[in-house]
């Protein structure tokens, strides 16, 4: 039982970690993923289509891998034991052997490359439309 001055503090910093760590990803609206985003830093651009399709153009997916085109399908997966994310299903040959990679959107006009407990190796951000 928590109690005392202590135990409300200890409500606090973790009621005040939970609105931090929420506020992190933000809340993602499905309907405003489709778009074009880019990294004005390496030219890489992702356009996502309400389609569900996709196409990559100078986008590295890891630190391993230099920039490649690619294209396919996309569907946005809303997962309870992890971040969502939003799964491309890679067209055959697209990236060699690699049949689907997960790009991690942010909630703030963003998504991300990157792997389990590292840092993105790949951010791009949403452009305006024209």
């Amino acid at each position: 039982m928590i109690n005392g001055a202590g135990g409300r503090w200890l409500v606090a910093a973790l009621a005040a970690s939970a609105a931090l760590t929420s506020g992190c990803t933000g809340s993602v609206d499905t309907d405003e993923l489709p778009g074009v985003y880019r990294n004005d830093a390496t030219g890489g651009e992702m356009l996502l289509e309400s389609d569900g399709t996709f196409s990559a153009t100078d986008v590295s997916t890891d630190e391993s891998s230099g920039p490649a085109v690619f294209s396919g399908r996309w569907e946005f997966v809303d997962s309870s034991s992890s971040s969502d994310f939003i799964y491309l299903t890679v067209d055959d040959g697209g990236l060699g052997r690699t049949g689907g990679v997960q790009l991690y959107p942010s909630g703030r006009g963003t998504v991300a490359f990157r792997a389990p407990d590292k840092p993105p190796s790949l951010t791009l951000t949403r452009v305006a439309a024209p």
